[in-house]
């Protein structure tokens, strides 16, 4: 490790749980985030200051007005480029010792299985089930990470789902993809400014703890989060065995 970094990761390393073998960890590790909207950012902008080696980031968006009342890694000025390339921009400016990959393209089942074989960790930053549900299939079938996070209105979630852990549901044992689920995002529900920091920042814990092999991460346990009374409620959650997806008929 290069004097720079003992600087700059000074805070992790002096964390016993941590020191220089968990930033080590942390330092070699690819993620892939999808999604570099307002959940995307927070995880984006904390696993590039905490220094996750490669981080690739995919999203067909471009960044709007009407984003920068959330997504905190975009600005004023780089409204009408792309969310990925603005996210780079973003992380950059914090640590340039990160190799950021910006993937403008709408993540469909045949890249997912690409950008998942490449990576050690999977965040779920989108705002769509069929998107949801793509990722989930490639973990399943990779036995990748997936850290998972979801906010509209006042009310959040977060989980993390291994299949490298036998006893872990993965999204589609809570989210059945045979059920209809009523579609909703922030463009006709609205959702509180801070909310999407709350879960983006937890998930870029997990994420990081998943990494690094730190504490208990949200394996297997849904937290849910109502942001009008700031209440944390957890439900803890099993293997699905009828579950078309990780199940033992699957």
């Amino acid at each position: 490790m290069l004097d720079d970094d003992l600087l700059r990761y000074s805070r992790h390393i002096l964390l016993n749980e941590i020191g220089l073998e968990g930033q080590a960890l942390i330092q070699s590790a690819h993620a892939l985030i999808v999604g570099a909207g307002g959940l995307g950012s927070p995880v984006a902008l904390y696993l590039g200051s905490a220094g996750v080696g490669q981080i690739t980031v995919v999203d067909d968006d471009t960044v709007d007005l009407t984003n920068l009342q959330r997504q905190i890694a975009h600005t004023q000025a780089r409204v009408g480029k792309s969310k990925v390339s603005s996210l780079q921009t973003a992380i950059q400016a914090i640590n340039p010792t990160v190799t950021v990959s910006a993937i403008q393209a709408r993540a469909d089942a045949q890249l997912l299985g690409k950008l998942v074989t490449a990576a050690d960790i999977v965040i779920d930053c989108c705002d769509n089930f069929e998107t949801r549900h793509a990722i989930n299939a490639a973990c399943v079938r990779l036995r990748k990470p997936l850290v998972s996070g979801a906010a509209i209105r006042f009310d959040g979630q977060v989980c993390v789902y291994d299949p490298r852990d036998e006893t872990s549901p993965c999204y589609a044992c809570v989210f059945p993809p045979t059920t209809s689920f009523e579609e909703t995002r922030c463009a006709t529900m609205g959702v509180f400014a801070p909310l999407v920091g709350i879960v983006g920042s937890l998930q870029a814990a997990e994420a990081l703890k998943v990494i690094s092999g730190v504490g208990r991460a949200l394996t297997g346990r849904l937290l849910m989060i109502d942001g009008r009374a700031m209440e944390f409620t957890e439900l803890k959650l099993g293997r699905s065995a009828n579950c078309p997806v990780c199940g033992t008929a699957a």
